[in-house]
């Protein structure tokens, strides 16, 4: 049976590894693999300031967003669209119900264990 060695990582490779997971859509996981290293040995250098990604001073900052305030709607009227994903959800009865086509849609039956 082979002998596992511990792999020692070198600063610049745990930084280049810590800022790889500040890409859009990429997951700590994914670059752990990547690397053939465990994931939580990568949260581990994230939480360590000397190979953090240093954050931006707009991130540092809460984002806010507008909001319109109107006197009364309608739970058929509300349609939340995923910019991610682009899928449109309307609110219905039970929370917010995926749309299926374009008359079609599935309701989540509360009752259901």
């Amino acid at each position: 049976m082979a002998r596992r060695t511990k792999r020692l990582w070198t600063d610049e490779e745990k930084r280049s590894i810590c800022l790889q997971t500040t890409a859009p859509g990429v997951s700590v996981a994914q670059v752990a693999r990547r690397y053939a290293a465990n994931s939580n040995m990568v949260f581990k250098w994230l939480r360590d300031p000397r190979y953090a990604p240093e954050t931006t001073a707009a991130a540092a900052f809460p984002a806010f967003l507008p909001v319109e305030i109107i006197d009364h709607v309608r739970k058929d009227d509300l349609i939340v669209t995923s910019e991610l994903t682009g899928i449109e959800r309307r609110a219905g009865r039970g929370g917010l119900t995926p749309e299926v086509g374009r008359d079609r849609r599935h309701r989540r039956d509360d009752r259901s264990p």
